[in-house]
């Protein structure tokens, strides 16, 4: 019997200042393909994913500037985590892209392996798995 109370996949919905610098980053440097927008020209919204990850992305003006976790909490240091079983190949496959790493691949103090990714907006996305 399937479980009724299974989860699929979670999306973080980031507030950017620029949508189309976002969706930049993610497909030009993370791999993402851009898998909606709206409008279709200069888009206020968008969403970008690779794989089952997904990362929704809006400006929602001037007034309501984008909010990093790590910014409001220092003890709360990434916007997202996502799951990857090998951290370290796609840390190589990042890496060859020239990316720049907001914290090298490693474990983490709480049992984690895998390594961050600064976006425009200085969310930072944890790409990685229990150790």
């Amino acid at each position: 019997m399937k479980n009724q109370n299974a989860f699929g996949p979670c999306t973080p919905f980031f507030i950017v200042a620029n949508v189309a610098a976002s969706i930049g980053h993610y497909t030009q440097k993370l791999g993402f393909e851009c898998r909606f927008t709206s409008p279709g020209q200069d888009p206020f919204f968008a969403i970008v994913g690779r794989g089952l990850a997904q990362i929704m992305v809006k400006n929602v003006g001037d007034e309501v500037p984008p909010s990093p976790n790590h910014q409001m909490h220092e003890w709360a240091p990434w916007d997202a985590f996502i799951h990857v079983q090998d951290p370290d190949a796609l840390a190589r496959e990042i890496q060859a892209s020239h990316v720049e790493f907001h914290q090298r691949l490693g474990n983490t103090e709480d049992g984690l392996r895998g390594f961050s990714i600064k976006d425009p907006d200085n969310y930072v996305c944890f790409f990685g798995r229990p150790a």
